[in-house]
C-alpha cells in the first residue's frame, strides 16, 4: 500500500470535488482547478473526506495511486489556500519593476528583460523581491522556475536570481600572488 496514496484528503467546506469519467474538478473560493483522472485508480468523495484507491496490484496502479492522492491534495490546498514562491534578485545594478501580469528587469544585459506570466500566476515585486502567487501549484513553481533560468546565480558573486530559501555555495576567485 502507498504510504501516499492511502492517506485520506480533508475537504473543507465551500469546496466541492465533482469526479468525472478522464477529470476531477475541484471548486472553491479561490476558483476552479481541473486534475485529470488516472485510470488504475478510484477516487471517492463522502463527508468531507476524499479518498483514493487503486482498482489492483499491478505496477502501474501502484504507480498511479499516490500520484492521483498528491494531484487531488495539491489542487484542494490551491483552492482554499493559494501557493506562493519567493525569488530574491541580487546584484549590482539590477532592478525589478512591474508586478501583475508582467514584470520590467534590469539584469546586466544590454536591453531591459521583459517576463510576461501565463493566465493564472500573480506577481508582486517589493524591491528585489518578486513573489509568485497562484492556485495550481505546477503553473506557480514553473513561473518561478522561468523567472530564475532568466539570469542564474553565480558561485562567485553571488549575482542573478535565486529562490529566497536557496543557499549560493561561493567559491574563492582567483589565489594572487
Amino acid at each position: 500500500m502507498s504510504r501516499i496514496g492511502k492517506l485520506p484528503i480533508d475537504v473543507p467546506a465551500g469546496v466541492t470535488i465533482t469526479v468525472g469519467e478522464s477529470e476531477i474538478t475541484v471548486e472553491g473560493a479561490k476558483g476552479k482547478l481541473v486534475v485529470p483522472h488516472l485510470s488504475d485508480v478510484t477516487v471517492a468523495v463522502d463527508a468531507g473526506v476524499a479518498t483514493v484507491t487503486r482498482n489492483n496490484d499491478e505496477r502501474i496502479a501502484k504507480a498511479q495511486h499516490g500520484l492521483q492522492r498528491s494531484l487531488l491534495n495539491n489542487a484542494v490546498e490551491g483552492i482554499t489556500k493559494g501557493f506562493e514562491k519567493k525569488l530574491e534578485v541580487n546584484g549590482v545594478g539590477f532592478r525589478v519593476e512591474g508586478g501583475g501580469q508582467e514584470l520590467k528587469m534590469a539584469l546586466g544585459f544590454s536591453h531591459p528583460v521583459i517576463y510576461k506570466a501565463k493566465e493564472g500566476v500573480q506577481l508582486e515585486v517589493n524591491k528585489m523581491e518578486i513573489t509568485v502567487k497562484g492556485i495550481d501549484k505546477q503553473l506557480v513553481g514553473q513561473t518561478a522556475a522561468e523567472i530564475r533560468a532568466l539570469k542564474k546565480p553565480e558561485p562567485y558573486k553571488g549575482k542573478g536570481i535565486k529562490y529566497a530559501d536557496e543557499v549560493i555555495l561561493r567559491k574563492a576567485g582567483k589565489a594572487g600572488k
